[in-house]
C-alpha cells in the first residue's frame, strides 16, 4: 500500500478495541471496554491467571461497551474453565447484546 503525502490526504487512523479488567478483590471483578472479536482472546489470557485463584468468582460486565458473539463465546469459556475447577462464576449486568445473542443460540441458561 503506497500512502501519499499530498496536502488533500488525511493521515490513516488505527481503531484499537481496548478492554480493561480490574480485580475487585475477593474473587470479584470488573470488565469494562470491548467484549468483542478484537479483545475476547486477550481478555481470556489476562484472566486466566487470575481466576484461577478463586473457588467463586463474580464478573460485573456493567462497564461493557460492545459485545458480540465472541463476547458471548468467552463467558461460556470462563464458565467451562470454572466447571474444570470446580469453581462457581457469577454475571452481573450482563449487556443486552449478549442477552440476545445468547437468547437468539439457545445458550441463556448457560450463562
Amino acid at each position: 500500500m503506497r500512502l501519499s503525502t499530498g496536502s488533500n490526504v488525511k493521515p490513516a487512523r488505527l481503531l484499537v478495541s481496548e478492554f480493561d479488567l480490574r480485580d475487585q478483590g475477593e474473587g470479584r471483578f470488573a470488565l469494562s471496554g470491548d467484549m468483542s472479536f478484537e479483545t475476547a482472546q486477550q481478555i481470556l489470557k489476562s484472566s486466566e491467571p487470575l481466576f484461577r485463584q478463586y473457588a467463586a468468582l463474580k464478573i460485573d460486565l456493567s462497564g461493557v461497551s460492545k459485545a458480540d458473539s465472541a463476547g458471548l463465546a468467552l463467558m461460556l469459556e470462563w464458565k467451562a474453565q470454572a466447571g474444570q475447577r470446580g469453581a462457581v462464576i457469577e454475571f452481573a449486568a450482563i449487556p443486552e447484546s449478549l442477552l440476545a445473542v445468547a437468547k437468539t443460540s439457545e445458550v441463556s441458561d448457560l450463562i
